[in-house]
């Protein structure tokens, strides 16, 4: 029990300690700033996401790369994407490994080698997109920019509209998670799809 109380006084300190230092920031009006458009990091995260930093750290199925990334955003993004949102299930093909496919009874365990490298085909013309980044290291190709606008209007660079993918839904996240799952995307490698072939209708 002491422990515990002695955990409580530390992390209402730590609390004290944030929140005194925002309170006393210079020229601090109490709210957080809007990141600068081309700012991919130091974006600030809740305390209340601490826990979903630290799990979505553990559940990525990939290593990650932090080098010049920001912890947090890319833990955070980690677990929206694996542990919400179900990029996998459309955008690495296939997405479980040979006898780790959980709807079989197996044990889990994700297609790391073509993690979210897309190539899922869902009917004529709609393939799943490559989601890891690129050689300059953008995911999808995409800037921070074009992926945000991606995510809140479904359409892309060049007006299409995204079928099958779930944009109305995801577009409704806050501005600090679509930014973290960008994080996530730009930290891990990039990969070739996968080239199972389309189930049969």
């Amino acid at each position: 029990m002491k422990d515990f109380r002695m955990g409580l006084a530390a992390a209402g300190l730590g609390l004290l300690t944030v929140t005194g230092g925002l309170a006393l920031g210079c020229g601090s009006d109490g709210s957080t700033p809007e990141p600068s458009r081309d700012q991919h990091s130091q974006v600030p995260v809740g305390a209340e996401d601490r826990e979903r930093i630290e799990m979505g750290l553990t559940l990525t199925p990939v290593p990650v790369n932090l080098n010049g990334l920001d912890r947090d955003l890319v833990g955070l993004g980690s677990y929206i994407v694996n542990a919400q949102s179900a990029c996998n299930d459309c955008h690495t093909n296939t997405p479980y490994a040979v006898g780790g496919n959980p709807f079989l009874g197996e044990p889990e365990q994700v297609n790391a080698e073509h993690f979210l490298a897309g190539g899922m085909s869902f009917g004529p013309g709609v393939v799943s997109p490559n989601l890891t980044p690129n050689a300059q290291g953008l995911p999808a190709g995409l800037t921070y920019e074009a992926f945000l606008a991606l995510m809140r209007t479904g359409r892309e660079p060049s007006g299409a509209i995204l079928q099958v993918m779930p944009w109305p839904i995801y577009g409704k996240m806050r501005d600090a998670d679509l930014r973290a799952i960008y994080e996530y995307l730009r930290a891990i490698p990039p990969a070739q799809p996968g080239t199972a072939p389309a189930p049969a209708p």
